[in-house]
């Protein structure tokens, strides 16, 4: 005998209210958990076969995989991050000291006759070039700022980190046991939950694999075009082109094609114009073909629907949105593929 209505309100209304209580309980950690769950999700397979090699025994096997998750993610990333800041802090005060001491006609003089004429064509034309100088300089203060709010914010990202490395471990443990409990209390048909999460699974694996391989690669042909122009710190440069190269319709070409500019600007003509040519040519053609190809092998997408994910979810939710974009997506199209399965066969449209 079913329940009175009521009583299933009621239920259904606390029901709501623990869901509620508990997102605000996880709401501070939700990055750190949803990277945990994106990371053992997609090392599902190497974690077990290294616990069958372990003989089951699975906190061993995790306990490996967290420490090759710390030292071959966090710690470089880490210091990609430290040693990209320390760049752009030392940049910035360059540019400072040269603006200082030569003043902006000195910056111009640098310049290739051809560039430093339509310049100073330029700065003639601009109402008020001291104002507009001045406010640049500004805005170059500012950046300083924000660079060093991102360093204060240092302690944060080292705590989210902790949480994360701390959630993944659990989830390699006991996330079958979790996925097991909650499909066989979630009011679906059993089954359909572990479909949606291996749904999750297959994107997560396609999305993380497609961009990292895409950006390394194109990394790789644009550091061959910084060693054959010679361009100035290869090492920052290589390291800021695949920092960008992960932000889908940029690329390394961005990147590429702002080395080049240096070149023309610091006089070297060939080298500018080859290394322009190379980003424009050669490394363009990297994100356009080696992108949709490994996206096309795990995710059931239309290549322009991943795109538009992939900058909704980076415009919503910064870097993260890379992953989780596709996510909400494969989220909607699963949910009407379950509805379909329950309620939509055998429906036809009326003649």
């Amino acid at each position: 005998m079913p329940p009175p209505v009521h009583a299933r309100r009621l239920l259904v209304a606390m029901l709501v209210a623990a869901i509620a209580l508990t997102a605000v309980l996880i709401w501070p950690f939700w990055v750190a958990f949803f990277l945990a769950a994106v990371l053992s999700a997609t090392l599902r397979s190497p974690m077990e076969w290294l616990t069958r090699k372990l003989r089951g025994r699975r906190q061993l096997a995790a306990t490996l995989l967290t420490l090759a998750v710390l030292l071959a993610v966090v710690v470089p990333v880490a210091g990609i991050g430290t040693f990209l800041v320390r760049q752009v802090l030392d940049g910035i005060a360059w540019l400072r000291e040269l603006i200082a001491s030569e003043g902006f006609g000195g910056l111009l003089t640098r310049l290739p006759d051809p560039v430093e004429r339509a310049a100073r064509r330029l700065l003639a034309s601009t109402p008020q070039p001291q104002q507009q100088i001045q406010r640049m300089a500004e805005q170059g203060q500012q950046a300083a700022g924000v660079v060093t709010g991102v360093i204060s914010a240092t302690g944060t990202a080292v705590f989210q980190t902790t949480m994360m490395l701390i959630a993944f471990f659990f989830m390699l443990v006991d996330g079958a046991r979790l996925v097991a409990w909650l499909d066989r209390h979630v009011p679906l048909r059993p089954g359909l939950l572990r479909e949606l999460i291996e749904e999750f699974r297959k994107t997560s694996v396609s999305v993380l694999t497609a961009t990292l391989a895409t950006a390394g690669i194109q990394t790789v042909t644009a550091l061959v075009g910084y060693l054959i122009a010679r361009a100035p710190n290869v090492i920052f440069f290589t390291l800021a082109t695949f920092v960008i190269a992960l932000v889908p319709a940029l690329g390394a070409t961005l990147m590429v094609i702002t080395v080049a500019v240096v070149l023309l600007a610091t006089g070297h003509l060939v080298a500018g114009a080859f290394l322009a040519a190379w980003g424009l040519g050669v490394v363009s053609i990297v994100d356009n073909a080696v992108r949709p190809y490994l996206l096309k092998g795990g995710m059931e997408l239309h290549g322009g629907v991943v795109f538009f994910a992939l900058l909704g979810g980076l415009a919503m939710f910064g870097g993260i949105g890379l992953v989780l974009g596709p996510l909400i997506v494969t989220f909607l199209l699963a949910i009407l593929k379950m509805y379909e399965q329950e309620y939509g066969r055998g429906v036809r449209p009326e003649q």
